[in-house]
Formats: C-alpha cells, structure tokens, sequence
C-alpha cells in the first residue's frame, strides 16, 4: 500500500508539532506501508542560504530505507502578508493537484493524507479525489474559517467566512476520514452535520522520552539566555498571533512590574512579534524576556525554564483551536497555566489537578492564579508530577499512532 502526502511545510521547516508528522510518517513504513510525500521548498524558518541548498537539488529524497520518497517543488518564499500568503497557498494547491493526478509516483498511491493547513488544502485533496476516486484522509488540527476570525482574518457572516464554510462543507463531505484532535472539535464540526461515524478523535500526544522533566540546575538555558533561577518564572512558547492572545501576557507582565520576583519568558515568532518588542521596549517591561523559537530538541528545556507555563487563545476560539503544547508542558512536569475558553482543556487540567485554568482574556483572573501560585512553588511541584503522570498513563506516541494506522487501514478497506 502506498499513501500519498500532500504537505505545505517539510523538514528542515520549523513548524509547531512537527514531530508528530514524523510519528505517523515512521509509524506507516514500520507497518510495511510506503509514503510518496510532495512539498514546496522549505521556507518557514530556514535562512535563504539553505533555502538555494534545497532549490537547486535535482534528485527526489528518499527515507526510511526507500519506503518514502520526497518530491519537493519550487514556490515563492512565505510572507507575512496576508494576501501574497494567499497568493502562495493558491499556487501551492495548484501544484499538489498537479503532482497528484498526473505524477507517477502519486498515480500508485491508494489512500491520500493531508492535513489543513492552509484552509484550502481539503478542498484540493476532495476535487483529487473526484478524478482518482481514491480515498482522503483529513487530519483536522484547525478549524476554518473558525480560527481565520480569530486572527481578524475574517467575521463571521462576512463574504470571506462564506466562503471559508463553504469550502469545509465541500472538504468534509468529500473526506472519508476526519481525525479531530479533541472532542470539542468532534462537537464542533458535528454541529457543522459531519456524521459522527466519519469523525476520529485522535489527541495530539508527546514523546514523554524526548519531552521529559529537566530540573532548574540541570537546564543550560539560564544561563545561556541571562534568566534569572531565583524568580518565579512564567514562560510562553509558540506563536505570536491574534488567535493566541499574546496580549494578556503582556498585559500581566505590566501590571507585576512591581512584583521582582516574577518574570515572564517568551520564546515565539509570528504576527504579532514586532508589536510585543514594541510593548516591551516602550512600556521598559524589564520583567519580560523575549527570545526566538527553539528547535523542538530544546523543548524540554524551554518548558522546564517554568515553575508554570502557557496555554492561551483569544476569547471564543477554543473550540476551534486545541494546541498540543499543553501535552508538551505536562510531559515535561510543569503545571499549566491556561487563559483559555472553557470546555475540553478545563476538564482536564481540574479534574487531573494538573494546572490552573482561567478564563481567556480574563487579565484579572490570569495575574491572580500567577500569584497565588508563586506563593506557593511546592504546589506548582504537585501539579507538575499530576500532569506527567497524565502523560505516561494517556497520551503516548504508540497510542497515537495506532490509531492513525487503523484509520488508514480502515478507508483502504472501503
């Protein structure tokens, strides 16, 4: 069996969760499958040195002892501008549709697998499948057009949302499969009429053997970075959007300026980034360390630089946005801190007494549980060993996985 893989970001991109693609891809070959994988040439956190490296190599890349061979293409470099980011993804699809119904390589495949970014890449895989009458796996890790208002992309009941509804009602009807990577999701597109039979709920899980506990006299990164090991330190890594609410961070960080035993750390790119310098450097919030996104073999550290760490979006985006890093955080035994709507994550973090939750965009509610929890670090200690122990006992990458493979094997079937 061969899957097909139509994908926006590849290795040596840095891109959020990216390990868990590596998960599934390793996983299928493990299980005697081949993977035929096509992709632009890297842009999302690589210099233009090695972005020429890529562009000028003519042979396709093979992995896994030849079980999954690489096709990357060239493609205009991603920008921070919406519409030339638009521009780009619509020239992206072009191309996967291309490879997809008229390159070898991609006519042997029997099941394709995709995910959704960018909001458009479920309704290329579903016009795909009208020619190869092949089946579609859809890995649903946002919702759209949900997240794009979020990001003040769109509004709901705008033109741009139409659109955006019309195009996931087009992309779900077409997909055999959708993994969903939480119940709220499931909840939220089944209220969209997705029959619950389509819909998989599959968590985002974390390797608790590379994401694991590192002690404050262990992490190199102190040091490195000029943190201070004495303070109660609140970090954030991720990305600097609309839709995770950065703000409240800052917002936070401002009003305990009097408070020197606190400090904030944000590791992070995105949207947003020039304008939290600006707050920073304006408001001369020396509390607030800013530094770039590390590799995802620093994770551990990161997260571990926290007596707690993270998790916030934008009032009304938390049924349409999940983020895995909350498993990240668990694995490496440090509680979670969560400005978030109520619903999934709420449940867990309480009923496993393994973090605080807040409610988002509640400033008042965030500095409070910020406090009361530097005042009491063995409590923080507590909630840390809770949350990995939720790790080891539910969300492992062999759980995870499976169930991917099950999926796959299940549409094939059909």
């Amino acid at each position: 069996m061969k899957v097909l893989y139509l994908t926006s970001y590849f290795y040596p991109e840095d891109v959020a969760s990216s390990y868990l693609g590596h998960n599934v891809r390793e996983a299928i070959v493990n299980e005697g499958m081949d993977i035929v994988l096509y992709t632009p040439v890297p842009t999302r956190g690589v210099n233009n040195n090695l972005r020429k490296q890529y562009r000028t190599i003519k042979k396709d890349e093979v992995w896994y002892d030849g079980h999954m061979t690489i096709h990357r293409f060239n493609l205009m470099r991603e920008r921070k501008n919406p519409i030339l980011r638009a521009i780009r993804y619509v020239l992206q699809e072009l191309k996967h549709f291309t490879c997809a119904v008229f390159a070898k390589d991609a006519k042997q495949c029997e099941v394709i697998k995709l995910s959704s970014t960018p909001p458009i890449h479920g309704m290329t895989a579903a016009f795909i499948k009208k020619i190869r009458h092949i089946p579609i796996i859809f890995d649903l890790q946002d919702i759209f057009p949900d997240s794009l208002a979020g990001t003040g992309l769109t509004k709901k009941g705008g033109l741009l949302w139409k659109i955006g509804r019309m195009i996931e009602n087009f992309t779900y009807r077409n997909a055999d499969k959708i993994i969903v990577i939480s119940e709220d999701f499931k909840k939220n597109i089944m209220a969209k009429g997705v029959p619950e039979e389509k819909i998989e709920v599959i968590y985002n899980w974390v390797d608790s053997d590379a994401v694991h506990p590192v002690s404050k006299e262990d992490n190199i990164l102190f040091e490195e970075f000029g943190i201070s090991k004495d303070k109660f330190t609140v970090v954030y890594a991720g990305n600097l959007g609309n839709a995770q609410n950065i703000e409240i961070i800052i917002d936070a960080a401002s009003r305990l300026t009097g408070r020197d035993d606190i400090q904030f750390v944000i590791f992070g790119s995105g949207g947003l980034e020039d304008d939290i310098r600006k707050r920073i450097e304006t408001e001369n919030l020396t509390n607030v360390t800013l530094l770039p996104i590390q590799p995802y073999e620093r994770v551990s550290m990161v997260y571990g630089l926290g007596d707690i760490d993270i998790v916030s979006c934008k009032a009304g985006l938390g049924g349409s946005a999940m983020p895995s890093k909350t498993w990240s955080i668990m694995s490496c035994e440090r509680p979670v801190l969560a400005s978030f709507d109520e619903g999934e994550l709420k449940e867990i973090i309480e009923k496993n007494g393994c973090g605080v939750f807040t409610h988002a965009g509640n400033v008042v509610e965030f500095i409070k549980a910020i406090e009361t929890l530097a005042a009491d670090k063995e409590r923080c200690k507590e909630m840390g060993k809770n949350a990995r122990q939720f790790i080891l006992e539910n969300l492992t990458k062999e759980v995870g996985t499976r169930k991917y493979i099950e999926v796959i094997k299940s549409v094939v079937k059909k």
